[in-house]
């Protein structure tokens, strides 16, 4: 379990963490899973695992009917989660929880309706009071995002921006000055998902953001493998961010216990491979 930087009696924040990370020379890992799948006793346990094999940042979606972003197997988890009952309300209710038992800091992943159903300050205030330190939020383009960015601001919230291989150069110039934390680089055109190569064009986006920002830059979507993962870590990546592989380990497992058993199993051979 990585040691967490105190700070007014809190766990580190993502920022910080990325801070200590680079000081060390070591990338961070961030594994994703989907709250609620297949159960919020499960999401809990989870999350102690994944912070116990060595997880530096961890990324908690919280299910929604219509996931733009997500892929087949991430959309299946929401929709078992969502079936099940899960709710934002009992996502943080979990989460106040078992938060203060994690050395890493969450960042919750949310689209942007749940936000403006409870209203943008409400939202803040209670995710805060939940002891989560980022979001991301990825259906909100940047020019939408001045009153989120303001009120994550004011409650101490890091926003998270991502940039894509389409985005162009000065609009990506505008997302890094923005983002807070980190900048979420998604490594390919589309929706998440394992795919059997990382797109090599990624290894030239890294280069093009950190000439124009020294903000972390985490690399997400389509990551499988502790190959992969290593490769895009030698690129120079600060983080390396696995969703569907890790959630198709709880998904697919025979029960909750042999879920929790292969997440541990994976996360323990990415964590080898990244350095």
């Amino acid at each position: 379990m990585a040691d967490p930087i105190v700070d007014g009696g809190n766990r580190s924040s993502v920022s910080e963490t990325f801070s200590r990370l680079r000081e060390q020379g070591k990338t961070a890992f961030i594994p994703f899973i989907t709250a609620g799948d297949p159960d919020l006793a499960t999401t809990s346990k989870a999350l102690k695992i994944l912070d116990s094999c060595g997880s530096d940042v961890i990324e908690l979606g919280v299910p929604y009917s219509d996931p733009l972003a997500d892929g087949p197997v991430i959309h299946a988890a929401a929709t078992r989660a969502l079936k099940k009952g899960t709710t934002l309300k009992a996502v943080l209710a979990m989460l106040k929880e078992v938060i203060p038992e994690l050395s890493c800091p969450i960042v919750l992943f949310t689209y942007y309706n749940p936000i403006l159903k409870l209203g943008v300050r409400n939202f803040m205030t209670n995710i805060k009071q939940a002891g989560v330190h980022g979001l991301v939020v990825p259906d909100l383009p940047l020019e939408e995002t001045t009153i989120l960015r303001s009120e994550a601001s004011m409650h101490s919230i890091e926003l998270v921006l991502l940039t894509t291989p389409t985005t162009p150069t000065e609009r990506m110039k505008e997302i890094t000055k923005a983002s807070a934390g980190f900048v979420y680089l998604v490594s390919a055109v589309g929706v998440t998902g394992t795919r059997s190569n990382v797109n090599l064009h990624v290894e030239h986006l890294l280069q093009e953001i950190k000439q124009v920002t020294d903000k972390p830059v985490a690399v997400g979507f389509g990551i499988s493998t502790p190959e992969q993962a290593k490769q895009i870590a030698g690129w120079g990546a600060d983080g390396v961010i696995i969703g569907s592989a890790i959630v198709r380990q709880l998904g697919e497992a025979a029960s909750p216990e042999e879920g929790l058993k292969r997440i541990e199993d994976y996360a323990k051979s990415i964590k080898a491979a990244v350095p």
